[in-house]
Parts: structure tokens; C-alpha cells; sequence
């Protein structure tokens, strides 16, 4: 029996008078790596920002563990146990490391002073640059700050990754992915949007194909890998 974590059922979602999702429907059970695939401008971004209040759906429900999310405020859904990673990454240029992470353990509970080290054990990248300005830093060292601090602020069950490979050289892409699956093997479960179709189904253990706004595509990763004429008729690999 699956253990079902978040559920969407036949949402639509619009941009004002442009709409994005239609009828959009998927599932994540706890404990996986579910990957969302699609070209540019299919919906994975929007489908990520519905499920995380910031651009509401007009119709369907979406849930964690059995709970309405949908109606919702982003700060709310937040303390449901959600972080969501967007593309732009977002840390604090002008702040350093610590810092950064000293702000987004603001927003936590309790005393994080063991979570700091935590997460510094975690990231040894980042206890080595404590003190360096976070803008100075390489894209895959921000990648590894802002999936920190995504852990500091509410305890997170459900991480929603929005291209963590954008812009990375391939040898930081390997590293951000072994990230990415060790927070799986510490009981994360995690959504994963990202234009690297390959990279992401490598890393998944299910997949969902979005194409103009609805899912085209449902299976496991190792099957869509190995479906040629789907990797390359909706995601453009050969």
C-alpha cells in the first residue's frame, strides 16, 4: 500500500487571462524522488508555484497527506512541511554563508544551534566558506546554500526543486544530484522539476511528462529513460 504524500487532482491554473495547467493531476508518495520533465514553458514552474499558493489554482484540490493546501497562503503551506527551492535560488548575495543561513533559521522553531552543525556536517562545502559573501560564491555552491537553507526554517518533509542544474558545469551537476539523493535517503521526499530530463530521471524513481499544460506522460524513471521515442518527441533528447 502506497503512502501517499501530496496529491493534485485536475487542477487549472491561470495567469491572469492566459491559462497555464489544464486539468493537471499527479501524485508523490513518501519517501520518493518524483521528477517532472517537460520543455520550456510547459507548466513545471506554474505547477510548482499552485502547489505552493503562489499562483493559486481556479479549479481541483491539492493535498498533503490527506490536507486541503489549495485556498491556503504560501507562509502557511510553508509550515506544512513544503520548502520550495525556485530556479533564481534566491540566497542573499551580499551576506555571507552564515548569515544567510542565520536568516532562514529565523523562521524555524526551537533552538538550531545543533541544526547549524547539521547542516554544516551535511554541506562541507559550505562550513569551509562560512564567512564568504554568498554572492562571491560559484552557482553550485549557492545551489548547495539555498537547499540548506530550504532545511533550516520549518522541519521540511516534501522538498519541491525548481532546476537545480540550471547553469551548473557537469562536474557541479553530479554534486548537486548526490545532494539531492542523500536528503532522499535521510527521509526527504522530493519533487523535482528540471529541463536535464536525463540528469532528473537518473536521480527518480517515478516521472511525469508535462507538455502545454497537461501531463502527457506517466511512469517510472527507468521506463521513460528508456523510451527513446517519448524522450525524444516531448523533451527533444535523441
Amino acid at each position: 500500500m502506497t503512502d501517499r504524500l501530496l496529491r493534485i487532482d485536475s487542477i487549472d491554473t491561470r495567469y491572469g487571462e492566459s491559462h497555464i495547467l489544464f486539468d493537471l493531476s499527479l501524485a508523490v508518495d513518501r519517501g520518493e524522488i518524483v521528477a517532472l520533465v517537460g520543455r520550456n514553458g510547459a507548466g513545471k514552474t506554474t505547477t510548482l508555484r499552485s502547489i505552493m499558493g503562489l499562483t493559486p489554482p481556479t479549479n481541483g484540490t491539492i493535498t498533503k497527506d490527506a490536507d486541503r493546501l489549495d485556498g491556503l497562503d504560501p507562509h502557511e503551506i510553508r509550515k506544512r512541511g513544503i520548502s520550495w527551492i525556485p530556479e533564481e535560488r534566491r540566497v542573499f548575495g551580499s551576506l555571507t554563508v552564515a548569515e544567510n543561513l542565520r536568516l532562514a533559521a529565523h523562521s524555524g522553531d526551537g533552538d538550531q544551534a545543533n541544526r547549524f552543525e547539521e547542516i554544516y556536517a551535511q554541506f562541507p562545502r559550505l562550513d569551509e566558506r562560512r564567512a564568504q559573501k554568498a554572492g562571491t560564491m560559484s552557482g553550485g555552491e549557492q545551489q548547495m546554500l539555498a537547499i540548506a537553507r530550504a532545511l533550516l526554517g520549518p522541519e521540511t518533509d516534501l522538498l519541491l526543486l525548481d532546476e537545480p542544474s540550471e547553469g551548473l558545469a557537469p562536474q557541479i551537476v553530479d554534486d548537486v544530484a548526490e545532494i539531492i539523493r542523500e536528503l532522499n535517503e535521510r527521509g526527504v521526499t522530493v519533487l523535482l522539476v528540471e529541463q536535464n530530463a536525463e540528469m532528473a530521471l537518473e536521480l527518480a524513481d517515478r516521472a511525469y511528462v508535462l507538455e502545454t499544460g497537461e501531463i502527457v506522460h506517466e511512469s517510472t524513471a527507468a521506463e521513460l529513460l528508456d523510451d527513446r521515442e517519448t524522450m525524444e518527441g516531448y523533451l527533444g533528447v535523441k
